[in-house]
């Protein structure tokens, strides 16, 4: 299996986490004092964070920084308008496509010299 396919997977996973911690507070704890929220979240933070780290370094063995950042948006992107809309009930906007092609130009910028082979 390739570096970049675990190094993908396991930041799916970890984003999962992360946009639970995040946010799934705002719906589950609402009527808890923050500092309940804050424990809880940094409790689930603590799985995102065992899943990152090595995401993180197993990337880092074929990717750069940049790439791996711009890659971390796109997968946290992927993860938070699901989330979004079927966990929150928030509204599907048209804003999350616009938001989508801006990450995708940096994408393509982040990655530019692997695609044409500059």
């Amino acid at each position: 299996m390739s570096p970049v396919f675990k190094a993908v997977m396991l930041l799916v996973c970890s984003n999962v986490f992360m946009t639970f911690a995040w946010y799934a507070h705002l719906k589950e704890l609402n009527g808890k004092p923050w500092l309940v929220a804050a424990m809880v979240s940094w409790g689930i933070a603590l799985f995102e964070y065992l899943l990152q780290v090595p995401a993180n370094r197993i990337g880092y063995q074929v990717l750069n920084i940049g790439q791996l950042k711009i890659l971390q948006e796109v997968i946290t992107l992927s993860v938070f308008v699901p989330f979004s809309v079927f966990y929150m009930k928030e509204p599907l906007k048209l804003d999350y496509l616009w938001a989508t092609l801006c990450i995708l130009g940096a994408v393509f910028f982040i990655f530019r010299s692997k695609l044409v082979g500059t």
